[in-house]
């Protein structure tokens, strides 16, 4: 009986810390690349290089961008409302969303994001074609790419 009681009491004991590593086990990135460039123009508000950093957890991603432009005066955090589109090979759309920004210096390059966004599996999203709306102060920002990412388009899982 002891055998028993000793080789369930194992079994059992195996079997958590087994779970317990998968719970505690690194998540695979399910969007590459997770960083990518481009070139915008933002009219008369200047315009240049800009990074994108995306993330995805489920059908949920979130992109954060950090543009070329930067703030004319000291911008609070979370006063930035920000639609970025970005654009499926098939000329469909995908709209990114958010008003989370950090607070930033007059100067600062501008940041906004996470901007959060429902993707499928398979989704294939670039910039290219595509647009960032900042609403900073009530008045419009509207960045345009002048060509496709780099390194290529994100890819979700």
């Amino acid at each position: 009986m002891r055998r028993k009681r000793f080789g369930i009491s194992a079994a059992l004991a195996a079997g958590a810390v087994a779970v317990s590593g998968l719970a505690f086990a690194p998540t695979a990135a399910a969007v590459t690349p997770q960083s990518a460039t481009i070139t915008a123009n933002c009219g008369i508000y200047g315009g240049g290089a800009a990074t994108l950093k995306a993330t995805q957890s489920g059908t949920t991603a979130t992109i954060t961008v950090t543009s070329a432009i930067t703030a004319p005066l000291a911008l609070a955090e979370d006063s930035i409302q920000s639609t970025l589109t970005m654009v499926k090979p098939d000329g469909s759309t995908v709209a990114f969303t958010g008003t989370e920004n950090p607070a930033m210096a007059a100067g600062a390059p501008v940041e906004v994001g996470p901007l959060t966004g429902t993707v499928a599996s398979g989704d294939i999203l670039e910039a290219n074609r595509g647009s960032l709306r900042m609403v900073i102060f009530g008045i419009t920002v509207t960045c345009t790419p002048g060509g496709p990412q780099s390194p290529g388009p994100f890819v979700f899982e």
